[in-house]
Protein backbone atom coordinates (compact mmCIF):
# COMPACT_ATOMS: atom_id res chain seq x y z
CA UNK A 1 0.00 0.00 0.00
CA UNK A 2 1.18 3.36 -0.63
CA UNK A 3 1.77 5.47 1.97
CA UNK A 4 -0.19 8.97 1.44
CA UNK A 5 0.97 12.07 3.95
CA UNK A 6 -2.36 13.75 3.06
CA UNK A 7 -4.31 10.92 4.36
CA UNK A 8 -2.42 9.06 6.78
CA UNK A 9 -4.19 5.61 8.90
CA UNK A 10 -4.03 5.26 12.39
CA UNK A 11 -5.73 3.13 15.06
CA UNK A 12 -8.84 4.79 16.07
CA UNK A 13 -12.35 2.64 17.64
CA UNK A 14 -15.10 4.34 17.18
CA UNK A 15 -18.57 3.50 18.70
CA UNK A 16 -21.31 3.22 15.77
CA UNK A 17 -25.20 3.51 17.21
CA UNK A 18 -27.75 1.14 15.45
CA UNK A 19 -31.21 0.55 16.39
CA UNK A 20 -30.68 -3.09 15.96
CA UNK A 21 -27.33 -4.51 16.42
CA UNK A 22 -27.76 -8.01 15.16
CA UNK A 23 -29.26 -6.61 11.57
CA UNK A 24 -26.52 -4.47 11.48
CA UNK A 25 -23.82 -6.99 12.09
CA UNK A 26 -25.47 -9.02 8.94
CA UNK A 27 -25.96 -5.73 6.98
CA UNK A 28 -21.56 -4.37 7.44
CA UNK A 29 -20.78 -8.18 7.01
CA UNK A 30 -22.57 -8.67 3.78
CA UNK A 31 -22.45 -5.44 2.06
CA UNK A 32 -19.09 -3.74 3.36
CA UNK A 33 -17.17 -6.90 4.13
CA UNK A 34 -16.82 -6.22 7.64
CA UNK A 35 -16.51 -9.58 10.22
CA UNK A 36 -17.58 -9.97 13.12
CA UNK A 37 -15.00 -10.40 16.24
CA UNK A 38 -17.16 -10.53 19.38
CA UNK A 39 -20.93 -9.45 20.25
CA UNK A 40 -22.71 -9.03 23.31
CA UNK A 41 -26.18 -9.26 25.17
CA UNK A 42 -27.98 -6.57 27.12
CA UNK A 43 -30.51 -7.55 30.06
CA UNK A 44 -33.09 -8.21 27.47
CA UNK A 45 -30.94 -11.02 25.89
CA UNK A 46 -30.62 -9.22 22.27
CA UNK A 47 -27.47 -8.03 20.77
CA UNK A 48 -26.77 -4.64 22.59
CA UNK A 49 -23.14 -4.48 20.98
CA UNK A 50 -20.74 -5.88 18.71
CA UNK A 51 -16.97 -5.20 17.78
CA UNK A 52 -16.08 -5.98 14.10
CA UNK A 53 -13.42 -5.28 11.58
CA UNK A 54 -12.50 -4.59 7.79
CA UNK A 55 -8.70 -5.73 7.46
CA UNK A 56 -7.12 -3.88 10.55
CA UNK A 57 -10.22 -0.84 10.70
CA UNK A 58 -12.20 -1.82 13.99
CA UNK A 59 -15.45 -0.37 15.33
CA UNK A 60 -17.73 -1.10 17.52
CA UNK A 61 -21.78 -1.37 17.27
CA UNK A 62 -23.88 -0.25 20.10
CA UNK A 63 -27.82 0.27 20.31
CA UNK A 64 -29.66 3.51 20.36
CA UNK A 65 -30.60 4.07 23.60
CA UNK A 66 -31.75 7.63 25.53
CA UNK A 67 -29.64 10.24 24.87
CA UNK A 68 -28.21 8.30 21.33
CA UNK A 69 -30.05 7.96 17.95
CA UNK A 70 -28.86 6.91 14.39
CA UNK A 71 -28.37 9.98 11.59
CA UNK A 72 -31.79 8.21 10.36
CA UNK A 73 -33.30 8.72 13.16
CA UNK A 74 -32.51 11.79 13.88
CA UNK A 75 -32.51 13.36 10.09
CA UNK A 76 -29.27 13.69 10.01
CA UNK A 77 -25.45 13.15 9.23
CA UNK A 78 -23.58 12.94 12.62
CA UNK A 79 -20.01 11.78 10.67
CA UNK A 80 -18.29 10.21 8.24
CA UNK A 81 -16.23 7.25 8.56
CA UNK A 82 -13.17 6.55 6.65
CA UNK A 83 -12.07 3.21 5.77
CA UNK A 84 -8.69 2.13 3.76
CA UNK A 85 -9.09 -0.93 1.53
CA UNK A 86 -6.64 -3.03 -0.55
CA UNK A 87 -8.71 -2.54 -3.62
CA UNK A 88 -11.39 0.26 -3.88
CA UNK A 89 -12.69 -0.52 -7.28
CA UNK A 90 -13.86 -4.11 -6.16
CA UNK A 91 -15.14 -2.88 -2.61
CA UNK A 92 -17.33 -0.32 -4.92
CA UNK A 93 -18.59 -2.92 -6.90
CA UNK A 94 -19.26 -5.11 -4.43
CA UNK A 95 -21.32 -2.18 -1.79
CA UNK A 96 -23.05 -1.06 -4.66
CA UNK A 97 -24.46 -4.62 -5.55
CA UNK A 98 -25.05 -5.55 -2.29
CA UNK A 99 -27.32 -2.39 -1.84
CA UNK A 100 -25.03 0.28 -0.35
CA UNK A 101 -26.72 3.88 -1.06
CA UNK A 102 -23.90 5.25 -2.78
CA UNK A 103 -23.60 9.41 -2.56
CA UNK A 104 -20.24 9.97 -3.53
CA UNK A 105 -19.22 7.83 -6.62
CA UNK A 106 -15.86 6.08 -7.22
CA UNK A 107 -13.61 9.14 -7.95
CA UNK A 108 -9.95 10.18 -7.56
CA UNK A 109 -9.14 13.18 -5.26
CA UNK A 110 -6.92 15.94 -5.79
CA UNK A 111 -5.00 14.65 -2.76
CA UNK A 112 -4.50 11.39 -3.54
CA UNK A 113 -6.89 8.90 -2.94
CA UNK A 114 -9.19 7.15 -5.15
CA UNK A 115 -12.41 6.49 -3.37
CA UNK A 116 -15.88 6.23 -2.87
CA UNK A 117 -18.72 7.01 -0.17
CA UNK A 118 -21.90 5.37 0.86
CA UNK A 119 -24.58 5.60 3.45
CA UNK A 120 -24.87 2.39 5.32
CA UNK A 121 -28.62 0.70 6.71
CA UNK A 122 -29.04 3.17 9.28
CA UNK A 123 -27.61 6.32 7.85
CA UNK A 124 -24.32 6.58 8.78
CA UNK A 125 -21.76 7.92 6.11
CA UNK A 126 -19.01 5.70 4.81
CA UNK A 127 -15.86 6.73 2.87
CA UNK A 128 -14.05 3.82 1.23
CA UNK A 129 -10.72 4.96 -0.11
CA UNK A 130 -7.26 3.36 -1.19
CA UNK A 131 -4.07 5.31 -1.40
CA UNK A 132 -3.57 6.09 -5.53
CA UNK A 133 -0.42 8.58 -5.28
CA UNK A 134 1.65 10.35 -2.64
CA UNK A 135 0.72 13.92 -2.27
CA UNK A 136 2.34 16.57 -0.21
CA UNK A 137 -0.54 18.04 1.74
CA UNK A 138 0.61 21.70 0.80
CA UNK A 139 0.78 21.01 -3.19
CA UNK A 140 -3.02 21.08 -3.15
CA UNK A 141 -3.47 24.18 -0.52
CA UNK A 142 -2.76 22.63 2.75
CA UNK A 143 -0.90 24.23 5.64
CA UNK A 144 1.21 21.99 7.38
CA UNK A 145 1.05 23.09 11.42
CA UNK A 146 3.66 20.42 12.19
CA UNK A 147 5.77 18.67 9.48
Amino acid sequence: MIANPSVPTDILLPHIVYEDVAQAIDWLSRTFGFLEHYRYAGDDGRPAGAQMHLGNAWIMLRRARPGSATPAQLGASTQSLTIFVPDVDAHFSHSQCEGATIVEPLNLTHYGERQYAALDLAGHHWLFSQHAASVDPTSWGATVAHP
